[in-house]
């Protein structure tokens, strides 16, 4: 079955004047000349985009394209259309946002996280920027502590809002923040919190004894290629510390007072040094 908004696997059918028919044994899809692939023959397979043409046609292109149905994507709008705009998808077809799915008006030039999916009626590929309409928001697939990917989308009063997994969305607090983050960045997170009600919150830091463990490896190899002082301490800001380890505060504090129960650094209200012989003595 052809998946229109996706990536289908399709055989070369047959040559026209438009392009080559292509097939999943259903229905055609026709591939423009354009994007056919270099030395392909009938008979041979051929991985593309597939869209409808605004007379009914099933379309296939072999560009790369930012997002698929199902997607959420950082997109630009580049034109006004009729109760609506269009935003670059990074294929010759634009995708459409109806001014009933902006959950603020879209200006032209500007880029916002949208969902991309299809109109019941036409199969017509749509984006929403209203976004709690299209996450989920029970049946978690993930446990407190573990990595996930975030793509942020908003900031708010409290921090910033990320969609989580391309599926569920969450928060991190200000107070997690450490880092320059901007709409649209993807990055590595971790699930810190599931609320009774259902809200996550989440941590740009990962938790446990795990993570000890690795930072205090770095610790000791940052201190020893820094003569064995850096200085660093319990009275830093978490933003000296996230700018230097890119960890944060608490965490730095549980990973220094690891090493200095094995005897193994000296600390400081404003510096941390690697035990010496002398210390010992």
């Amino acid at each position: 079955m052809i998946e229109i908004g996706k990536y289908n696997e399709l055989r070369i059918l047959s040559k026209t004047e438009a392009g080559l028919n292509l097939t999943d044994g259903d229905k055609l899809v026709v591939l423009p000349y354009q994007y056919v692939p270099k030395n392909a023959e009938i008979g041979d397979n051929v991985n593309v985009f597939v869209y409808i043409q605004k007379d009914g046609r099933l379309t296939g292109t072999t560009q790369k394209a930012y997002a698929e149905v199902g997607d959420f994507a950082f997109l630009k709008v580049v034109s006004d259309g009729d109760d609506g705009i269009f935003m670059d998808l990074g294929i010759d077809k634009d995708v459409y946002v109806p001014t009933k799915e902006q959950k603020r008006p879209m200006q032209k030039g500007y880029k916002y996280v949208v969902y991309l999916y299809l109109d019941e009626n036409s199969d017509r590929l749509l984006a929403s920027s209203k976004l709690y309409d299209f996450v989920e928001e029970e049946d978690f697939d993930f446990e407190e502590g573990d990595e996930v990917s975030l793509l942020i989308t908003e900031e708010t009063d409290l921090g910033f809002n990320a969609i989580i997994n391309n599926t569920y969305i969450g928060l991190l607090y200000h107070n997690e923040v450490f880092d320059n983050i901007q709409i649209g960045d993807q990055r590595k997170g971790w699930i810190k919190k599931i609320r009774v009600e259902g809200k996550i919150d989440l941590t740009l830091q990962p938790s446990g004894y795990g993570h000890i463990l690795d930072s205090k490896e770095m610790m000791l190899a940052e201190l020893k290629k820094s003569g064995g002082v850096i200085e660093l301490g319990d009275k830093s800001s978490p933003e000296e510390i996230y700018h230097r380890f890119q960890i944060s505060k608490s965490a730095f504090k549980k990973t220094i007072g690891s090493l200095y129960k094995e005897r193994l650094i000296v600390l400081s209200d404003d510096s941390i040094r690697l035990l010496t012989d002398e210390d010992a003595e």
